[in-house]
C-alpha cells in the first residue's frame, strides 16, 4: 500500500480523497446551514421556520435542492451567455478550493503549505470576481450596480482584514496556518488582540455580503442585486457560494483568533476536530444574529465604517502591537 502511494496515481488517488473526505462533509454544513439559519431566525422571531418536510424540517435542504434542479434556466436574451454561465461557478468553486489549507486539527489538512494565510487572503480576494462578471454579463442595470457595490464594499474591507491578519503574523512569525493555532496553545489570540477579531468578525460579515452589509443585494433599490437575472441552479450556486464563505470566513476567525483545534483552558485535546467545529459553529450562530438584530446600513455609512473606522484603527492597533512586541523582546525568533 506505501508503494501505491508513492506512485503518482497514488498521490493523486490520496489527494482526491482527502479532498472529498473534506468537502461531503462541508456541503453537507452547507446545505443544513440554510436550515439552521432559517430555525434560529424563526426563534428569534416567534415563528417556526421550516418544520414540515421531514422531523423538524430536516429535510428542507433537499426539497429546496429539488426545487432548484427541476426549474429551466432562464438567460436574458442580452446577456452575455458563456459569462452568466460562469459567475456561479466561479464563485462556488472558489468558495471550496479555500478549504484546501485549512487545518482542521493538527497534521488534518489538504495541503499543510508554509503560505496558506496568503492562500486564502487571494481566494478571498478573488471572490468578487464572480459577482463582478454575474452582474455585468446580465445586461441589466439593477445587477450591475449591485455588482459594483459588492466590488468596493469587499475591495473596502479587505484592506482592514489585511491589517488584521498582519497583526496575527507579527504575533506568531509565521505564515502556516496550523502554527498560527499551535501559537495560540496557552492563550486565544482573542485575549491580547479583542479589537482586532472584533474588527475582523465585521470585515468578514461585510466580505460575504451579509445583513447589516447585504446592500450588493438590497431588495429594496436593487431587486436582489447582483444576481436578479438568475434562476434555477445558477441561483442556487450563488447561495451555496455565500454559505460555503460564511463557513470559510468562521473557520478563519477560528484560526486566527479562536485557538483553532485547541479547547478552552486545554480541555479535552483529544477532541481537536470537535472543538474546530463547534467554533465554528458559534460565529455562524453570531452570523445570524446579527441578520436577526441590525437593519441594513446605507451605503454611505457602510464606506465610512471601512475606510474612517476600521482603517485607521487597525493600522494604530497594528503599529502598538509591532512596538510592543519589539520593546519587551516577545518577537518570534527573537528578532
Amino acid at each position: 500500500m506505501d508503494a501505491f502511494l508513492a506512485t503518482p496515481v497514488g498521490v493523486l488517488a490520496l489527494t482526491v480523497a482527502q479532498a472529498m473526505a473534506l468537502l461531503v462533509p462541508l456541503l453537507i454544513g452547507v446545505a443544513y446551514l440554510t436550515w439552521a439559519e432559517r430555525k434560529i431566525l424563526g426563534a428569534m422571531q416567534m415563528r417556526k421556520g421550516p418544520n414540515v418536510v421531514g422531523p423538524f424540517g430536516m429535510l428542507q435542504p433537499f426539497a429546496d435542492a429539488l426545487k432548484m434542479l427541476m426549474k429551466e434556466t432562464i438567460i436574458p436574451s442580452g446577456a452575455s451567455r458563456a459569462l452568466f454561465i460562469m459567475a456561479p461557478m466561479i464563485t462556488f468553486t472558489l468558495a471550496m478550493l479555500a478549504w484546501a489549507v485549512i487545518p482542521v486539527n493538527d497534521g488534518w489538512a489538504i495541503a499543510d503549505i508554509n503560505v496558506g494565510i496568503l492562500y486564502l487572503f487571494a481566494i478571498s480576494s478573488l471572490g468578487v470576481y464572480g459577482i463582478i462578471i454575474a452582474g455585468w454579463a446580465s445586461n441589466s442595470k439593477y445587477a450591475f450596480l449591485g455588482a459594483l457595490r459588492s466590488a468596493a464594499q469587499m475591495v473596502s474591507y479587505e484592506v482592514s482584514m489585511g491589517f488584521v491578519i498582519v497583526t496575527v503574523l507579527l504575533c506568531v512569525g509565521s505564515l502556516n496556518l496550523s502554527e498560527i493555532v499551535r501559537a495560540q496553545e496557552g492563550m486565544w489570540f482573542i485575549i491580547p488582540l479583542f479589537p482586532m477579531f472584533i474588527i475582523m468578525f465585521i470585515s468578514a460579515l461585510a466580505e460575504t455580503n451579509r445583513a447589516p452589509f447585504d446592500l450588493p443585494e438590497g431588495e429594496s433599490e436593487l431587486v436582489a442585486g447582483f444576481f436578479v437575472e438568475y434562476s434555477s441552479m445558477s441561483f442556487a450556486l450563488f447561495f451555496l457560494g455565500e454559505y460555503a464563505n460564511m463557513i470559510l470566513m468562521s473557520a478563519l476567525i477560528t484560526i486566527l483568533f479562536l485557538g483553532g483545534w485547541y479547547g478552552p483552558f486545554g480541555l479535552l485535546p483529544a477532541l481537536g476536530p470537535l472543538w474546530f467545529v463547534l467554533k465554528i459553529c458559534f460565529c455562524l450562530f453570531v452570523f445570524v444574529w446579527v441578520r436577526a438584530t441590525f437593519p441594513r446600513y446605507r451605503y454611505d455609512q457602510l464606506m465610512r465604517l471601512g475606510w474612517k473606522v476600521f482603517l485607521p484603527f487597525s493600522l494604530v492597533w497594528l503599529v502598538i502591537t509591532a512596538a510592543a512586541l519589539k520593546i519587551f523582546g516577545w518577537l518570534p525568533g527573537g528578532v
